[in-house]
């Protein structure tokens, strides 16, 4: 059964959802990675619908892989972004079709999952971004917390002079030990300034510690890693399937972190999945809001042997997707539900898509 129809569905930067449809009208809906995703829809329709029209459609794996061979040309990240909307649309066009959960298309049963509270502002003072969790602990009971530190790409400087240890600080206090808490430090740190930070993390027994070195010095974050006992996580911003061999199979990190829409999709992050498990490493996807980005994760997360203790859940503000689809994740004693609806178990709303820019490649 083949793929004819492409449709992407676009507001602005933000967000791009895609949906494909089949010979036989069956449809599915996915999505590409959130920002830029004009410029994402813009290479999807020139450069990787083109190779997907007429595939298979139940040949994910195919796909996937002609997709980077047929784009050897232009390698990176837009064009893992742009599969990934047309790989979650086809995984969903399959449960429709088998009136299944992708969970349980993957051998999962999908049921409440715990989830982690992620703040990822660095504009908040700690004693607020403290204050904030415990709030979200007694009314929503979440048992576990990520914060910020340091500065994105920082350069050993952190957002402002002694941020980061205060908020070490202020979060542990503020939740005491039975919370379990982790930090970001998005890229910030050289080893030598990675390492006092990861020993205060440790000192406070924090759960993991992210993305302590810029993500492409790969020998920098192994460094780290040796010189620490807690878990060091990584790989949310890597989409080459040979850069996660080298992360897994180098013990560069300790928890595998992909990101489904960055890393092209499902089936994509499935074998990121699969080297992790034989690696005898814990994944803990990416997914920094409510987009598609948190539902395919947890589709994800109900179904490998390997999954983490949490998924992540933002507790930014998340208006932009409140009318994205039905019906909306809810936090509930720290767990949110694992759609068990056919597909990603969600109803794309209509109003989100009459305000949304539609271009058809078929």
């Amino acid at each position: 059964m083949q793929i004819t129809s492409i449709e992407t569905f676009v507001q602005g930067q933000r967000l791009g959802l895609i949906r494909v449809t089949a010979e036989d009208g069956s449809t599915g809906w996915g999505q590409m990675a959130p920002t830029n995703a004009d410029i994402t829809a813009t290479v999807l329709h020139r450069q990787v619908a083109p190779i997907a029209l007429g595939w298979d459609a139940a040949d994910l794996d195919g796909l996937n892989d002609a997709v980077i061979e047929g784009t050897y040309k232009f390698p990176g990240t837009y064009v893992c972004r742009a599969p990934a909307g047309i790989d979650t649309a086809l995984w969903d066009l399959r449960g429709r079709q088998q009136g299944k959960s992708v969970c349980a298309l993957i051998g999962g049963v999908p049921r409440p999952f715990p989830v982690y509270g992620s703040s990822t502002s660095r504009k908040i003072s700690p004693a607020d971004d403290a204050a904030r969790m415990v709030r979200l602990r007694d009314e929503k009971g979440f048992r576990a917390f990520k914060m910020k530190i340091g500065k994105r790409g920082g350069h050993d400087a952190d957002e402002w002079p002694g941020r980061s240890e205060a908020i070490i600080m202020a979060t542990r206090n503020a939740l005491g030990p039975e919370i379990a808490l982790m930090a970001d430090a998005n890229s910030c740190y050289t080893p030598p300034r990675a390492v006092e930070i990861g020993r205060l993390l440790e000192d406070q027994n924090f759960a993991h510690f992210e993305e302590p070195c810029p993500y492409w010095e790969l020998e920098w974050t192994a460094e780290v890693a040796a010189a620490l006992t807690i878990p060091v996580a990584g790989g949310e911003q890597d989409y080459d399937l040979k850069q996660w061999q080298r992360l897994i199979g180098g013990r560069v990190i300790d928890i595998a972190q992909p990101d489904l829409c960055y890393v092209g999709g499902m089936t994509r992050a499935l074998r990121v999945a699969k080297l992790a498990e034989e690696a005898a490493l814990p994944v803990v996807p990416h997914s920094a809001n409510h987009s598609f980005t948190t539902l395919c994760a947890l589709h994800l997360m109900g179904a490998i042997p390997n999954a983490g203790p949490y998924v992540e859940f933002s507790i930014e503000d998340q208006s932009a997707f409140a009318d994205l689809y039905l019906p909306q994740l809810q936090v509930i004693d720290g767990h949110v539900q694992i759609p068990d609806g056919p597909g990603w178990g969600v109803e794309i709303n209509p109003a989100w898509l009459e305000r949304a820019e539609r271009v058809a490649s078929a």
